[in-house]
């Protein structure tokens, strides 16, 4: 960052009313300014002016303060600001601690990440017309309906009527029944309710319904389910449109009948996941080999469509666990990007060592549990320490090994994940990547726990822990470019690891599940059908055109298992392990046999082993009983169809003799005889 370069953001920070120690001169040098940085005391009170000059001047503006962003964006709409602009905490993130005077490389480090502009995530329209079927027992359903009826259109459907008092006025429609079950998205629902009747319109002191017992849907684009009940979709009521509340507790109704009123229009969703089909390993011509995504989705949004698997962007949360688990990188997260990550990591890091800070710790953490309890450290405790430099993720179960190794590769002592405790059933995937980074990095020397999870409702808690840090040796950093795949990139940073590696071990042992390793073929009795090659779909195993021959390639083997699952002899094992040798680059030679040519044309084909196994076991039986019948085993596809076609005992051949093709003219010529039959007068056929 240069002074008065119009292409550069314009640093603005700020010390809250000297609630944090800044030294302007320090973090300005520490973030290549050529002039002391000016610190103001109160940029958005008495030092406001100075944001609209920098406003005026046309300049994209990155103000060190987040707690009043929407001050700041007022102020600038107000003068029709045509500048960018960045907003960078460095309060709670690191001014707000008892390690405050430290932690000036720390905030260098946050204001220089602030510069980085992620690719924008594409995003999916959804349109609500506010039909909301509000579900519940009698008369709470009833009001909650009411007060949703002045902005939208809501149909109550009452389990048990019988404490509902007819209102006065019917502003929306009421029935009578049980909802099953419901399907859809917001926009989009389709609520199914068994023993559906209308109310009828001379209720008087109670409701009375038509004769019940039908089955009905019912379209709508919200359901608001005080029913009390199971939830109508899995993970506990998550899906956009869909208000799970607990009808006694009256804060939470009140909040959903808030944020329902409210939801009508067309939203923007994020698409979280791009899928590559062509790289799934979910199965093959039926075979299922791996089913990492289906098993950890919370909400069902991800479905077996044949081969593959189907992710449903408008059910799909966000959590990123099917990101984390995929081993090919066909589910990959876009929010961010992995480059875009990769390059925010880099840039962090690269900034805190320039500033002179030592022994970093990145903090991953989401933007709800974790900023809340990143904020409650350091207004009513200690802070986090000047070290743990906190990287904000719209969900951090998205964080797949590869990234956590990243990282280290780029110099962090550690990687702290702080994962929300709301729903623990779902961290088991992020739980496992942490494991997989931590045996490869184990196993290379660099010390046990290098990535670590700290899953806490207490921000006392999650602020020992993070003071308890015990410190590790340095990590050599790495200039890293997040190129390529998920794998190809993974490989890259343990490559790098490797470089630097106490212990050089060439091959690491895995638990099974990993998605690195070999297989094992156990070769005499693997008879070369190559079905295993058609079926992998990682190309990890492949064939040779000019020759029966099996080949694998152990850097492109996900352990899907798919192979296992084909082979017909049942003689292909997994082992999970990691290869650092360039060998696991290159094809290997598991099997090779000499080809078996044909006893007409003598072209190669087939294994000879297999042709000749074949033609032993089948010498004998009755539809081969002599020499000339075997040849038809030992001749190519094309010779052995001549041979059929030319023998008395052809397949294809007709009895009689092949008819003869019609053509126009025949079928001309039966109508002139036709006519010529019709115009005859009796007489003519007495001769």
């Amino acid at each position: 960052m240069v002074k008065n370069n119009p292409a550069m953001p314009r640093l603005m920070v700020c010390n809250c009313q000297k609630s944090m120690e800044i030294d302007g001169k320090k973090l300005g040098s520490a973030l290549g300014l050529e002039a002391p940085l000016a610190v103001h005391t109160e940029l958005c009170r008495g030092g406001i002016d100075a944001f609209k000059q920098a406003v005026a001047a046309g300049h994209p503006v990155n103000v060190a303060c987040t707690q009043e962003t929407a001050l700041f964006l007022e102020v600038a709409e107000g003068l029709e600001a045509s500048g960018a602009f960045d907003f960078t905490n460095i309060r709670e993130n690191a001014g707000w601690s008892e390690d405050g005077g430290k932690a000036l490389p720390k905030m260098a480090a946050l204001i220089a990440e602030a510069s980085h502009h992620p690719q924008m995530a594409p995003s999916l329209s959804l349109v609500s017309n506010g039909v909301c079927v509000v579900i519940g027992a009698g008369q709470q359903a009833l009001e909650a309906a009411q007060q949703l009826a002045g902005r939208l259109s809501p149909i109550a459907v009452l389990s048990s009527p019988a404490d509902a008092i007819p209102p006065r006025q019917a502003s929306f429609p009421v029935f009578k029944g049980k909802v099953s079950k419901a399907s859809g998205v917001l926009g989009r629902f389709v609520v199914v309710v068994d023993g559906y009747a209308p109310a009828r319109p001379s209720s008087r002191s109670e409701f009375a319904f038509d004769e019940s017992g039908t089955t009905k849907e019912l379209s709508c684009d919200l359901i608001l389910d005080l029913s009390g009940g199971n939830a109508l979709f899995a993970g506990h009521g998550r899906r956009d449109g869909y208000y799970k509340v607990d009808a006694g507790d009256p804060a939470a109704v009140a909040r959903a009948l808030f944020e329902l009123s409210d939801m009508v229009g067309e939203y923007e969703k994020p698409r979280y996941i791009s899928f590559d089909a062509a790289i799934c390993a979910h199965a093959r011509s039926g075979k299922v080999g791996c089913t990492n995504c289906l098993d950890v989705c919370p909400l069902g949004a991800i479905q077996p469509a044949g081969d593959k698997v189907a992710i449903d962007p408008a059910i799909c949360g966000g959590c990123g666990n099917c990101a984390s688990v995929c081993p090919t990188g066909a589910a990959s997260y876009v929010l961010p990007y992995r480059g875009d990550l990769v390059e925010r990591l880099s840039v962090l890091l690269r900034a805190y060592e320039k500033a002179g800070g030592k022994r970093p710790v990145i903090l991953a953490h989401d933007e709800k549990h974790g900023a809340d309890m990143i904020s409650a450290m350091a207004r009513f405790g200690r802070g986090l320490p000047a070290n743990v430099i906190p990287v904000s993720l719209n969900s951090v179960l998205m964080l797949g090994h590869d990234a956590m190794a990243a990282g280290l590769a780029l110099g962090a002592e550690r990687v702290v994940v702080l994962a929300p405790p709301q729903h623990p059933e779902e961290l088991a995937s992020l739980e496992g990547q942490a494991g997989l980074a931590n045996s490869i990095l184990a196993a290379l020397g660099h010390g046990d726990g290098r990535v670590q999870i700290i899953v806490e409702h207490d921000p006392d808690a999650v602020e020992s822990a993070l003071h308890q840090v015990e410190a590790l040796p340095a990590m050599a950093a790495h200039g890293l470019l997040a190129a390529g795949s998920k794998r190809e990139v993974a490989r890259s940073v343990f490559a790098l690891l490797h470089e630097d590696a106490p212990q050089k071990s060439d091959t690491i042992k895995l638990p099974a599940g990993a998605p690195y390793g070999r297989i094992n073929v156990k070769v005499e009795g693997c008879t070369l059908c190559l079905a295993c090659v058609g079926a992998c779909p990682a190309n990890a195993l492949r064939d040779n055109p000019d020759k029966p021959q099996l080949s694998f390639v152990e850097a492109a083997c996900v352990q899907c298992g798919v192979c296992v699952a084909t082979c017909p002899e049942q003689v292909i094992s997994l082992e999970p392990r990691y290869n650092f040798k360039s060998e696991a680059l290159a094809p290997v030679n598991i099997k090779t046999e000499e080809p078996f040519h044909c006893v007409s044309c003598n072209k190669a084909f087939g294994a000879k082993s297999s042709i000749e196994r074949i033609v032993e076991k089948l010498r004998g039986h009755s539809m081969f009983q002599n020499e000339e019948q075997l040849r038809l085993i030992q001749m190519c596809d094309n010779c052995r169809v001549v041979a059929l076609a030319n023998s008395k005992n052809d397949p294809f051949a007709m009895g009689g003799g092949q008819p003869r093709v019609r053509t126009t003219d025949d079928y001309l010529a039966e109508r002139k005889a036709a006519d010529v039959k019709s115009t005859k007068k009796p007489d003519d056929f007495l001769g």
